[in-house]
């Protein structure tokens, strides 16, 4: 090898991950300067709006979630179609705490009913809504919730051995089944309008700037740190084992893993992790409501981890930032063509750039 040519899978002698990384840590200290560069004055030329801010808080939120379907789907093969419920169940976990958090918080020791309740004539608060005041308690069930419901859908379909598309389409019937039923008024969820007119959240009213900034750095550490565990999880043997269940699962299965048991794991995990995103995603935007179950998100949840690159991690957070950049642009200027758009994305990317922008990216620093 001459002295001017650089290895493979470097540029100019630098390793190709090693720019990732680089690129990573800037893009974060970029974001965090957002909430700052807020504060400026009106007239400053730096100044981000607060409409910039809000907005990519809630990217944030969405590359957690694509965060969390690559770390199923990019490392143990499984392709989930309902991650979008998962968010949504932790949308609503903080939703419901923010409700309560409306108006009196009772006389006597009894429960105040949110308004949506007194129109619909309930006389009581229905035993789900109990400890719900309390933002711990909330936080747990944003875990638990889409937790436990992964838990029961992968142990029935992994112990059956249901994968590829059958297992797909399981989990968007799924989320399907669940924005029905959170359509309807006696489930005690709002209904169609789901839950909105939030005031305040740990004692701080969510109108300010002071709170967009604080939901905005928990939203950046909350991304920090699953892809510092996903990073971790991958590394360790639970990684190593799921990406050969993801290639041979019949040979790991003969070898004598239990191949369940390793899917339920990061099935598991995967919706944990969607569930804080929805958490953190609900006070950033300011609603919930059964739309967010809506099978047509979980596949464009998908569609971002495709198009940055599946099995990579960081892929799915370019995919999810870069694809989102482009609907909050394109549904300003020309809304009735964004599905068409994505349609043709998600074509463009399976037939030209299967491993996505990583993978073009790896190609090209080569």
């Amino acid at each position: 090898m001459s002295a001017t040519t650089a290895p493979a899978g470097t540029t100019r002698g630098i390793p190709a991950r090693q720019i990732l990384r680089g690129a990573i840590l800037i893009a974060i200290l970029l974001l965090a300067l957002l909430p700052l560069l807020n504060h400026l004055p009106a007239d400053s030329a730096f100044r981000v709006s607060d409409f910039t801010v809000a907005v990519t808080g809630k990217w944030i939120c969405y590359a957690v979630l694509a965060l969390a379907i690559d770390l199923a789907w990019g490392y143990a093969g499984i392709l989930s179609l309902g991650h979008g419920a998962f968010f949504a169940l932790g949308g609503y976990a903080m939703g419901m705490h923010l409700m309560r958090l409306i108006g009196p918080r009772g006389v006597y020791g009894h429960p105040v009913l949110p308004d949506f309740m007194v129109f619909l004539g309930y006389r009581e608060l229905p035993w789900y809504w109990l400890g719900f005041d309390h933002f711990p308690y909330a936080i747990l069930m944003a875990m638990v919730v889409p937790g436990l419901l992964a838990f029961v859908v992968g142990y029935l379909s992994f112990r059956s051995r249901i994968t590829g598309v059958y297992f797909s389409i399981i989990t968007q019937a799924m989320t399907y089944a669940l924005m029905l039923a959170f359509f309807r008024n006696d489930m005690g969820f709002g209904g169609n309008n789901g839950f909105t007119d939030f005031k305040q959240l740990l004692g701080v009213p969510l109108n300010t700037q002071g709170a967009r900034a604080g939901l905005f750095y928990a939203a950046l550490a909350l991304l920090a740190g699953s892809l510092v565990l996903c990073r971790h999880i991958v590394g360790t043997k639970l990684g190593r084992v799921l990406v050969a269940v993801r290639d041979a699962e019949s040979r790991v299965r003969f070898l004598g893993y239990s191949v369940t048991a390793f899917k339920l794991t990061v099935f598991v995990l995967s919706a944990v992790l969607a569930g804080l995103a929805g958490a953190l995603y609900v006070p950033l935007v300011g609603i919930i409501n059964p739309g967010e179950f809506a099978p047509g998100n979980s596949i464009e949840a998908v569609i971002w981890v495709a198009v940055g690159g599946r099995g990579t991690l960081i892929g799915a957070l370019l995919g999810a930032f870069s694809v989102n950049a482009l609907k909050t642009w394109l549904t300003s200027v020309a809304p009735d063509l964004w599905l068409f758009v994505l349609g043709g994305l998600f074509v463009a990317v399976t037939v030209f750039l299967p491993r996505g922008l990583i993978g073009l990216f790896r190609s090209a620093a080569k």
